[in-house]
C-alpha cells in the first residue's frame, strides 16, 4: 500500500488534510511509512526570501476582507482536528522550495512524515518563517537528521531544480490544488477530505 500526498508546506488545508490522513491510517492500523509526501508549489514565482503576509493576501485575494471567510473556515476545521491554526500571528509568506527539500531529504531517513508535520506546526501554530534556513535546521535537529548534510542538500542548485521538476510533474498530472492524494497509483481524490472518506479510499484501493 502506498499513498502519495501532494501538498505545499504553507497550505493550511494540507495541514488539516495531513492530520485527517494520519487519523485514517491509525484507525486502519497501518503504518505512516506508507505515505510519500510530494511537493506542490502554490506560489512557484514567490521571491526567494518570501514576502510580507499582508501584501501576499492582498495580491492573492484583493483584500483581507475577501480572504476572511475562507480563513475563518480553515481555522474552524483545524480546531475540529485539535490543530490551533494561528493565521493572525504569521508575519511572512515564505518561498517553500527549501522546506520541500527538507521533506525530500528526510525521506531517506524515514522521518518525512514527522518533518512535514513539524513544518506545518512551525508555520501555522508557531508562526515561524519556514523559508528561513535556521528554522529548517532546527526541525532537522529535532528529527535527528545530520545538520551538515541537510545544509548542503538545501543549497545545491540541482536540488532546487529537482523540486521545480517535481512540481511540474504534479501539474502535468492535472493537479491544480492541494492536498491531493493518490492511493496505490489507481485512485485519486482532492481536498481536505473527511477521515471517513479517506478510510473508504484506502480500503477501495487496497481491496
Amino acid at each position: 500500500m502506498q499513498i502519495k500526498m501532494f501538498s505545499d508546506t504553507i497550505c493550511g488545508w494540507c495541514y488539516i488534510g495531513k492530520e485527517r490522513l494520519n487519523q485514517a491510517i491509525e484507525q486502519l492500523n497501518l503504518s505512516q511509512s506508507i505515505v510519500m509526501n510530494l511537493p506542490f508549489q502554490l506560489n512557484p514565482s514567490m521571491p526567494k526570501d518570501g514576502m510580507d503576509r499582508i501584501d501576499y493576501i492582498k495580491s492573492k485575494f484583493g483584500s483581507i476582507e475577501n480572504a476572511k471567510p475562507m480563513y475563518d473556515n480553515m481555522i474552524m476545521q483545524g480546531e475540529q482536528e485539535n490543530l490551533q491554526i494561528k493565521l493572525d500571528k504569521i508575519q511572512r509568506t515564505p518561498n517553500t522550495v527549501k522546506s520541500h527539500l527538507l521533506v525530500d531529504f528526510a525521506r531517506k531517513y524515514k522521518v518525512e512524515n514527522d518533518v512535514i508535520t513539524d513544518l506545518f506546526e512551525n508555520y501555522f501554530v508557531k508562526a515561524k518563517d519556514i523559508g528561513d534556513e535556521e528554522i529548517l535546521v532546527s526541525i532537522a535537529k529535532k528529527n535527528k537528521l545530520p545538520v551538515d548534510k541537510v545544509k548542503e542538500y538545501l543549497n545545491k542548485k540541482e536540488n532546487v531544480k529537482k523540486i521545480s521538476k517535481m512540481d511540474d510533474v504534479a501539474k502535468e498530472m492535472g493537479i491544480s490544488g492541494v492536498p491531493f492524494y493518490v492511493f496505490n497509483d489507481q485512485l485519486s481524490i482532492s481536498g481536505a477530505q473527511s477521515v471517513d472518506h479517506l478510510i473508504e479510499a484506502i480500503k477501495k484501493s487496497n481491496g
